[in-house]
């Protein structure tokens, strides 16, 4: 699978050990930096990630900074990307059954390094679950670039 990563300052040591632990699982990653810990804007990494999980460069992302909020935030105003914050095995499970997520966010701030990559690696090893799921991302996709949609309950 292709991966693009990419990480802030505050992120930049775990994404290294992420890396690590995608490449040994013999997918191909793409870092897209940053590559040290000076401080750096992290909508700057967050976006180069989701640009290509959008056009389709990359199979999946993978963002770490502080916290993974602001990295999630900026990721999700991307067409087709689905980035999902998760602090937990379970919900980077349920991110990818129910909901596809395509691009995961995690803070180093906030996640013990080995319960982020136990995250990372129940992420990429869980697959979507289809059925009554594809219904709903259908309607998550046809909110990209609406201004507003009427409310229907069904």
């Amino acid at each position: 699978m292709r991966i693009s990563i990419g990480g802030d300052h505050a992120g930049f040591e775990l994404k290294e050990r992420v890396k690590t632990v995608l490449e040994q699982g013999q997918h191909r990653v793409t870092d897209m930096g940053t590559f040290g810990a000076e401080s750096v804007d992290y909508p700057d990494y967050a976006a180069a990630v989701a640009r290509a999980v959008s056009s389709g460069e990359a199979d999946r992302g993978v963002l770490v900074c502080g916290t993974g909020i602001g990295m999630s935030i900026a990721a999700n105003k991307f067409a087709n990307v689905r980035a999902s914050l998760c602090h937990d095995v379970e919900t980077a499970r349920l991110s990818r059954q129910h909901n596809d997520a395509n691009v995961l966010a995690i803070g180093s701030r906030v996640l013990d390094p080995e319960l982020a990559l136990a995250v990372v690696q129940e992420w990429m090893g869980t697959t979507f679950e289809g059925g009554r799921h594809s219904r709903r991302l259908q309607k998550i996709t046809a909110l990209e670039g609406a201004d507003s949609l009427p409310f229907r309950n069904n």
